[in-house]
């Protein structure tokens, strides 16, 4: 929801940022698979029960997640380089609460399972929209340049952050959490089914 409005504001600070790296011969792809490590080391970090600990190479995972596509403006933008960011996104996104189930099975399995699934269709209507949009010659650059054709929603990327972040400093309320969040996903997920048909009638 508020993904455009935040990237307006940090974009020229990682836009800076990524000519930097360039200019030191960082590559993008490099820096994505960095975070996805860092990401993966978080959700190590919470399956461990160090879950304050967690939310510094969460956060950091995050920071390498924007600056990969500010090295790539800075230097060449691949379709590779955007399959491979979106795919260690989505593996990062479900490490994380995948961990939690880990950590106490008996109290966050239940909402666990359910927020992957939630995270399963807003995932499939994200992707399944861009592949028609990528069909059809559609372009938004309201997120910033992308590989794929983002679409708005209740629930994006800084939500998705914010809420994990929650989790980290609050482990107990992991089941309550994962539930409202869950449901708010879905709802994202239909209302992205609303837009295709909208978008996509008559064909």
């Amino acid at each position: 929801m508020f993904d455009a409005m935040i990237r307006r504001r940090i974009d020229p600070v990682l836009d800076l940022w990524g000519r930097s790296l360039a200019r030191r011969g960082w590559h993008a792809d490099a820096i994505t698979l960095a975070g996805l490590g860092l990401g993966l080391a978080a959700a190590v970090l919470v399956a461990l029960g160090w879950t304050a600990a967690a939310l510094v190479p969460l956060l950091a995972s995050r920071l390498a997640d924007g600056l990969d596509g500010a090295v790539a403006r800075a230097t060449r933008r691949t379709d590779f380089g955007g399959f491979l960011d979106i795919a260690a996104d989505f593996l990062f996104y479900g490490a994380v609460p995948f961990a939690f189930v880990l950590l106490d099975p008996a109290a966050n399995g239940v909402a666990g399972a359910f927020l992957l699934l939630s995270f399963y269709v807003n995932g499939a209507t994200f992707l399944g929209f861009a592949a028609v949009a990528a069909r059809r010659g559609m372009q938004s650059t309201a997120r910033g340049p992308k590989s794929l054709y983002f679409t708005g929603g209740l629930l994006e990327g800084s939500e998705t952050i914010a809420f994990l972040a929650a989790l980290c400093l609050w482990p107990a309320a992991f089941a309550p959490l994962a539930w409202a969040f869950g449901a708010l996903c879905f709802v994202t997920a239909a209302a992205r089914v609303l837009l295709a048909r909208r978008s996509f009638a008559g064909s």
